[in-house]
């Protein structure tokens, strides 16, 4: 229930001939303080136009008022403050939520278009690692997102499979591998090669020749070299799918960057036709002056393609195929320069459709306040951290509720769901430490203090076992409902307000705020009492389920019914 159309609707009764609904809509505030009201209106902007001083408008405004659904009206200054009818919108309310379940706040706004996220994107015969989680957390909450207010995503995990990162592990395979212990354990020990080929170069700089030359050879279709990086690739898809299965995350699409070693020609092609490429010192480049940015290398002088000409033939690609209205790149704020570069090139090329790209940037996970490194064995796997998070959060369950039934799934669910929802939680651009056993606790701005909330309103249901009557009367008046009510109607706002933004910290904020102002209500309230207004509690606390049940999934966290 759109609560502000509803006073903009009653105001614009009196002000039509001055001010369109929309116009009157946009002034609304809400005040800084509860006992000013649920919403303001400033009367500067009829001003010059009643040619009156705004108090006296406010005033006057303030006589006209009338409408079942505001209780009463109260002008302080240039500002107007309404105070709704409790009574009344909180059986609206209520009603619509339980009414329609987890469709609340489901729009058509996309219109059934595509929207393709670039998202996770690990490395090759390389472990998944802390590093990895934000970008296949963030771009899995924006699909959720994205689809909630009427778009298709396709999520598409961009490999990192090509590479003279490749050729480095040829070499250091070919070199110190051990067959047995790679077939045994096959991602940690070709890790243990790629930190131990750095490791020695230092001393033997030779070894990077030897690595271009290797991927050369693959470039060039070796046997030998294809078969070694085609087992990588396939050892390395199977460890990435036992973390995706942990994290419940699938993807419509591996395409990885060996997908466009033919499509790249094309690229080279289009930009020449375009007339948009140039030479400086045997490579070539697109000059991007006049975006204020640096040349993009398109080509080495030794005909070697780079990143952003697989980039360019990817978003091409992409709209080739998927027609998209909006195209995601959830990666790394340290990237922020290559997407710049990339969609200059793309709009150099006359792809208008550029200006539909948006780079998802995000902060590091770091320990110690320090950036993790691969390179340098510096590693926090991520499937030893949500199994660690999983067993802390057994050890809670254990003290909390010992008879607990499934109680090793339901640890699974808190444990990887607190994971998930501390990085969400985060604003995207923001660094932050990552502290595990901070993350797993049931109380204070976490994960399971939500999962625990959403529980805790299921147990009061069951208790009451009763069917809930939504033709009955469901008006609740006091403070601590209301305050729940008002965040419940928000709920829209908020998925609207998350889309606009490419951020899913709003939700996880906006869960937490929910599950504080259920759990202030509760605290405060008999809800199981039997009373005239017995029934209409419990479908408060019904609707609080249901909302939090819907943020919890668009956030891609678990809601066990029991904890």
């Amino acid at each position: 229930m759109d609560l502000k159309k509803l006073v903009a609707n009653e105001i614009h009764r009196h002000v039509a001939e001055h001010l369109s609904e929309e116009q009157v809509y946009g002034l609304l505030e809400k005040p800084k303080h509860a006992e000013h009201g649920d919403i303001a209106f400033p009367a500067f902007s009829l001003a010059k136009i009643f040619r009156k001083a705004p108090q006296m408008i406010a005033q006057d405004l303030a006589e006209k008022i009338d409408s079942p659904a505001i209780s009463k009206t109260e002008p302080v200054g240039p500002y107007l403050n309404f105070f709704l009818n409790k009574e009344v919108i909180s059986a609206e309310i209520l009603k619509e939520v339980v009414t329609q379940k987890d469709d609340y706040g489901q729009s058509d706004y996309g219109k059934g278009q595509t929207v393709p996220i670039d998202m996770s994107s690990p490395n090759i015969a390389k472990p998944m690692s802390m590093g990895h989680l934000r970008s296949t957390v963030i771009g899995n909450a924006l699909a959720n997102i994205v689809e909630k207010v009427g778009y298709k995503p396709v999520k598409i995990n961009h490999l990192g499979d090509w590479g003279t990162q490749f050729g480095k592990l040829i070499v250091a395979y070919k070199k110190w591998g051990d067959v047995e212990k790679v077939e045994q354990n096959p991602i940690a020990e070709l890790l243990k090669l790629y930190v131990q080929f750095h490791e020695v170069a230092e001393e033997q700089p030779e070894l990077e020749d030897e690595a271009r030359a290797w991927f050369k050879k693959l470039e060039d279709g070796d046997q030998e070299a294809t078969e070694l990086w085609t087992r990588f690739r396939s050892e390395s898809l199977k460890e990435f799918m036992t973390v995706y299965d942990m994290l419940d995350i699938q993807f419509d699409s591996f395409n990885g960057e060996a997908f466009y070693n033919d499509k790249m020609d094309e690229v080279i092609a289009l930009l020449e036709e375009k007339g948009v490429l140039t030479q400086d010192r045997g490579a070539t480049i697109v000059d991007l002056e006049k975006y204020n940015l640096n040349p993009a290398l398109i080509k080495k002088s030794d005909g070697a393609t780079l990143y952003i000409t697989r980039d360019l033939a990817a978003a091409i690609y992409r709209k080739r195929t998927y027609d998209f209205a909006l195209s995601l790149y959830a990666v790394g704020n340290e990237q922020s320069n290559h997407f710049k570069q990339l969609k200059a090139v793309l709009k150099e090329m006359g792809y208008d459709w550029a200006d539909d790209m948006h780079h998802i940037p995000f902060g590091l996970i770091t320990q110690g306040g320090k950036k993790l490194s691969t390179r340098k064995g510096k590693v926090i796997l991520l499937e030893e951290v949500l199994n660690e998070a999983t067993s802390l959060a057994l050890e809670q369950i254990n003290l909390k509720n010992p008879t607990l039934e499934n109680k090793e799934d339901v640890a699974k669910q808190v444990g990887v769901g607190a994971v998930v929802f501390h990085d969400l939680r985060n604003d995207r651009l923001n660094n932050f430490d990552f502290v595990l056993e901070e993350v797993v606790q049931f109380e204070g701005e976490t994960g399971p203090y939500v999962q625990y909330t959403n529980a805790r309103a299921l147990s009061i249901l069951r208790k009451a076992g009763v069917e809930l009557d939504l033709a009955a009367p469901l008006h609740l008046a006091d403070d601590y409902a209301w305050g729940v009510l008002k965040l419940i109607n928000s709920f829209p706002d908020i998925i609207m307000s998350s889309f606009e933004k490419f951020e899913p910290s709003v939700i996880a904020k906006y869960s937490l705020q929910l599950s504080q102002a259920f759990n202030r209500y509760y605290a405060n309230t008999k809800v199981l009492v039997e009373d005239e207004e017995r029934n209409a509690r419990l479908v408060l606390v019904k609707a609080t389920s249901v909302i939090l049940q819907e943020s919890l999934r668009l956030l891609g966290v678990k809601a066990p019914e029991r904890m």
